[in-house]
C-alpha cells in the first residue's frame, strides 16, 4: 500500500512595503568630497625657505675674493675591475686647477697606480714619510691622529671622490699628519712624487702653472681662504696703522630663475555644465598648481644647476662615522655654521635617527614650527623631505641650513607681480578655446635657491637607514 505525501508548500515572496534605497538614491544627491592627491606632502622646504624677490630674474651673490681653488671631487672610469681616472678631473686638484694642456693631464692620470684595499687595512701610517696622493675612487676612509692626552681622536671620514695627500706632491719633506685606515673594501689610485716629477720635467707649461700656483699670497688670506683685511689692535702711541680694502671676487655667481610649466585643458562643456557642488575649473587648477609645487620643491633640492645637494660646498659635505645617523654625526653637521636653522630629511632617514637615538637612551627633544610639533636635536628641528633620494643602497643625505638675507645663509629666489599672477611667483594665463572647444591654460611657476656663503648650507652624505638585525 502506497502513502502519498503531500508537496512543500514554501512561504509566499514577502510584500515590499517601503521604496528600496536603491531607488530611493536617483532622486537624493550625494555628498562629495573635492577631489584628493596623495602626491601633495608638507613641503617644508618651501615654507621654511625666506623668498627674496629676483627683478630681471637674476640674483648675483657677490662675495669677498677667495683664492680657495680646486675643491670639487674627482671622478672615474671604470671598466670591470679597472679604474681610471678621468685626466680633465685632476683640474680639481688645487695645484691643477685651471691647467688646460689635455695631453699633460691624461700624461698624469696614466701615472696614477690602481689599489684594492680591505675593511680594516692601514693606508697610511701617521709620521710616516708622504710621497704620494691618493684619489678615492670608491669606499670609505677613516682618518684618526693622536690627541692631547695620547688618546685616538677621529678627524674625518673620506669616500668616493675625496683625496688625501696633495701636499706631498711638491714638498719633499711632507709626513703623514694622520692614520687613514679603510672601513669599507675600495679602490684608490695613487700618483707618487716621483711620478708626478717625471711629467713635471717634460712640460714646460706644466711648470709655469706650479709656478704661478706657489706664488699665490697664501698669507694675506685669512682660515676661509678669503682675501684678508688688514687690522692693527692693542697698539699704543702713534703706531701706524695699516691700510686695507675689501677685495672682491670679479666673476661672482649668478642664480637665474628657472621654471616648472604645463598645460591646463579643460573642455568647455565640463566649465559650463558641471560646476556642482565644485566647480570643475578651480578643482583642476588647484590640483595642477600642487604638482607644480611639489615639482618646485624636488627642483629646489635636486636639480644640478641650483639644488641644494648639488650645490654645497665640498667642505661642508661629511661622512657619517659609522653608517647610520648618530647624534655625533649631527654634532658635527651643525658645528660646522653658526645659526643652523633647520635639519631636512628623508622621513624614513628620520625614522633612522629616531631608532639610533634610542637604541642610546636619548630621546629627540620636540619644538613647534608653524603650529606643528616636530622632532629637534640640540633645539633645531628636523624637519621631513620625501624629496631627497634614497639609493639603491639605502643611504640617504641629512641636510642643515642657515637661512636669510640678513644671515648670510640660503635663500630662495621668484619674482612677484607676473602678469595673470594667482600666487606669488605663479601665473595662470588664458591662452585660448581652440576648435574642439577645449579651454587652455599656461600655469607657469618660477624659482631658484642661492646659498650666499658656503657653510650656509651642509650635507650628511652615505647616512644609512636600513634597519640593522636585532
Amino acid at each position: 500500500m502506497t502513502t502519498e505525501t503531500s508537496p512543500e508548500v514554501l512561504p509566499a515572496p514577502s510584500q515590499q512595503s517601503s521604496l528600496s534605497t536603491a531607488a530611493a538614491r536617483n532622486l537624493a544627491s550625494t555628498t562629495k568630497s573635492a577631489p584628493q592627491m596623495q602626491e601633495i606632502t608638507s613641503r617644508w622646504l618651501l615654507r621654511m625657505l625666506p623668498w627674496v624677490e629676483t627683478k630681471g630674474g637674476t640674483y648675483r651673490v657677490n662675495r669677498r675674493l677667495s683664492y680657495t681653488v680646486g675643491d670639487g671631487r674627482i671622478e672615474f672610469i671604470q671598466n670591470g675591475g679597472d679604474v681610471r681616472v678621468i685626466p680633465r678631473e685632476l683640474g680639481e686638484l688645487a695645484l691643477l686647477r685651471g691647467f688646460e694642456n689635455e695631453e699633460v693631464l691624461t700624461a698624469i692620470a696614466g701615472r696614477c697606480v690602481q689599489r684594492d684595499f680591505r675593511p680594516g687595512e692601514v693606508l697610511v701610517e701617521r709620521g710616516g714619510p708622504a710621497d704620494r696622493i691618493h684619489l678615492i675612487a670608491h669606499g670609505r676612509i677613516s682618518q684618526t691622529s693622536v690627541g692631547k692626552y695620547g688618546d685616538e681622536v677621529a678627524v674625518a671620514v673620506l669616500a668616493d671622490g675625496d683625496r688625501f695627500g696633495e701636499n706631498a706632491l711638491l714638498d719633499a719633506d711632507a709626513s703623514w699628519d694622520y692614520t687613514a685606515t679603510a672601513e669599507t673594501p675600495g679602490t684608490l689610485l695613487s700618483l707618487s712624487r716621483a711620478d708626478f716629477a717625471s711629467v713635471l720635467s717634460a712640460a714646460p707649461d706644466l711648470q709655469a702653472h706650479i709656478q704661478q700656483f706657489s706664488s699665490l699670497p697664501r698669507q694675506r688670506q685669512n682660515k676661509h681662504g678669503e682675501a684678508e683685511i688688514a687690522l692693527s689692535a692693542g697698539h699704543t702711541g702713534e703706531a701706524e696703522l695699516p691700510g686695507a680694502f675689501v677685495d672682491y671676487e670679479l666673476k661672482p655667481r649668478e642664480y637665474e630663475l628657472s621654471l616648472a610649466q604645463t598645460v591646463l585643458r579643460i573642455h568647455t562643456r565640463v566649465a559650463d555644465l558641471y560646476n556642482g557642488p565644485h566647480n570643475q575649473t578651480e578643482e583642476q587648477l588647484r590640483l595642477t598648481i600642487e604638482a607644480l609645487r611639489e615639482r618646485q620643491e624636488h627642483e629646489l633640492v635636486n636639480n644640478r644647476e641650483f639644488g641644494l645637494l648639488h650645490n654645497a660646498d665640498f667642505k661642508q659635505r661629511i661622512q657619517t662615522h659609522s653608517g647610520p645617523p648618530t647624534p655625533d654625526d649631527l654634532d658635527e653637521l651643525l658645528c660646522r655654521r653658526r645659526g643652523t636653522k633647520f635639519f631636512l630629511a628623508h622621513p624614513k632617514t628620520i625614522a633612522a635617527v629616531g631608532r639610533e637615538f634610542n637604541s642610546r637612551g636619548l630621546y629627540p627633544d620636540h619644538v613647534d614650527v608653524g603650529g606643528q610639533q616636530v622632532p629637534a636635536w640640540r633645539g633645531v628641528p628636523i624637519l621631513p623631505c620625501n624629496k631627497i633620494p634614497i639609493s639603491k643602497e639605502n643611504t640617504s643625505s641629512i641636510v642643515a641650513m642657515r637661512t636669510g638675507e640678513d644671515n648670510q645663509g640660503v635663500i630662495g629666489l621668484r619674482q612677484t607681480g607676473l602678469p595673470e599672477e594667482y600666487e606669488p611667483g605663479l601665473s595662470v594665463r588664458f591662452m585660448g578655446i581652440d576648435e574642439r572647444s577645449i579651454i587652455s591654460y599656461l600655469v607657469s611657476t618660477y624659482y631658484s635657491a642661492a646659498i650666499l656663503v658656503p657653510d650656509a648650507l651642509g650635507v650628511l652624505e652615505n647616512v644609512q637607514i636600513a634597519r640593522g638585525r636585532d
